[in-house]
């Protein structure tokens, strides 16, 4: 396998799973950085455009950090077309774009369609951004609408959830503190030396 070929599976990888972190609340910088994939084994079919990574699959980029026990990606003459991560479960972390939290995500598989910009969460999907999250069975984010959809069902269910209904916890957000805190001005004195 030449070595191009490798560096272009990393640089699909990377735009896979920086696709995952839902790119609206992505941490930008991370675009430019390198890719690094670890897994136990890799199997490439170049006639195919298949690469599948299994194993403990850990993927960083920047802030980005995916971990899988399956990763599939496949492409197209264009590229990247769609990816696959699989795990018990799938993770990702990546500091949000302009705000000092991270994004997290948990699902059983987690898919990307790029041509669509699509991703999906499958079988007890759960996003966290701060102490804010959201918990279903099958999560979508349309990155073209900027919009999420999220489904409840059977596969959600837990011992607190015996329906498997949607769950979401959104904390209230604090005003940003004011300049006057209540409390007295202060003056600026006329120097040490000055009289009284």
């Amino acid at each position: 396998m030449p070595l191009p070929h490798v560096n272009r599976l990393a640089l699909c990888c990377g735009a896979f799973l920086l696709a995952l972190t839902l790119p609206a609340l992505a941490e930008r910088a991370d675009r430019d950085k390198p890719v690094n994939l670890e897994s136990d084994t890799v199997d490439i079919n170049d006639l195919s455009k298949v690469s599948v990574y299994q194993g403990n699959v850990r993927l960083t980029q920047g802030t980005l950090m995916i971990t899988a026990d399956k990763l599939v990606v496949e492409q197209d003459d264009n590229g990247l077309s769609k990816g696959t991560a699989t795990g018990g479960p799938a993770y990702f972390k990546q500091k949000a774009d302009g705000a000092d939290q991270f994004i997290e995500g948990w699902a059983q598989r987690i898919e990307y369609d790029a041509r669509n910009d699509k991703v999906e969460m499958h079988t007890q999907a759960r996003i966290k951004r701060g102490q804010d999250e959201v918990h279903g069975n099958t999560i979508t984010y349309d990155g073209q609408t900027e919009s999420y959809r999220v489904l409840g069902g059977t596969e959600a269910a837990s011992e607190y959830n015996p329906k498997g209904r949607v769950r979401a916890v959104i904390q209230p957000k604090r005003p940003p503190a004011s300049k006057s805190d209540g409390g007295l001005p202060l003056k600026p004195s006329g120097g040490v030396n000055a009289p009284n």
